[in-house]
């Protein structure tokens, strides 16, 4: 079965929005383990906007399932992952005033950086994990710098999908068949929502684990938070 990590970076906006502590987002990643989650992602940012870098090191003492912290490695990145030592590690090459993730990287180009940065986290035990476009040069590229997973960036498939186009699944079989031919894990996300979350799990059969925050929070607020994570649970079964 594929894990589910849930990304709490909007209860973390919507805590902000107000000061104080409401919702309580440690109380909340408590919650959405014990409704069956398997994972907490977080997503901290330079400015703090949402997940602050305090959130990280909190969270590390009720997260009891897999602890993912996305993020650029920057240096105050990379410290802040190597005191907290979360589960897993994934790297994602935004830029400081990115909205939100929007590409994956080039493999190719940042070789070298990707390697080393990866070196460090795996000395202290940490499993790393690469934001990847499902492009075949950028897997061959990501099996070059020792990384044990790559995430699959699914926003195109996500509107292929809600227009009709089931086919834009391809380029992300090929790309995880690829990934699986080098050895390494495949996670995904990027707007990956209830209503495609199916058809992408059946036809990326290795796949490991997904991160959802944005679908998943705002169709919770229809249907439950409880409710929701279960759904994605039997979708992903």
């Amino acid at each position: 079965m594929t894990k589910l990590s849930v990304n709490i970076n909007k209860i973390a906006t919507l805590r902000n929005s107000r000061g104080g502590n409401v919702p309580d987002l440690l109380k909340s990643a408590i919650d959405i383990q014990d409704f069956g989650a398997e994972g907490i992602t977080i997503h901290p940012r330079p400015d703090e906007r949402h997940i602050r870098y305090q959130d990280a090191r909190d969270l590390k003492a009720v997260v009891h399932t897999e602890f993912n912290i996305e993020g650029n490695p920057i240096k105050k990145f990379i410290d802040l992952v190597l005191e907290v030592k979360p589960t897993q590690v994934t790297l994602v090459p935004d830029a400081v005033d990115a909205i939100t993730s929007n590409a994956g990287w080039d493999t190719v180009k940042n070789r070298d950086f990707l390697k080393e940065v990866i070196s460090e986290f795996k000395r202290n035990g940490i499993r790393t994990s690469i934001f990847v476009d499902p492009v075949i040069g950028m897997i061959e590229g990501a099996a070059l710098t020792g990384t044990d997973r790559i995430e699959l960036y699914t926003e195109e498939f996500a509107k292929e999908y809600a227009n009709g186009n089931p086919g834009g699944i391809t380029p992300y079989a090929d790309a995880a068949r690829k990934a699986t031919e080098f050895g390494l894990g495949i996670n995904a996300g990027h707007d990956l929502s209830l209503d495609n979350i199916k058809f992408f799990k059946e036809n990326i059969p290795e796949l490991l684990e997904v991160s959802i925050g944005h679908a998943l929070i705002a169709e919770s607020l229809y249907l439950g938070l409880e409710n929701v994570i279960n759904m994605y649970l039997n979708k992903l079964s």
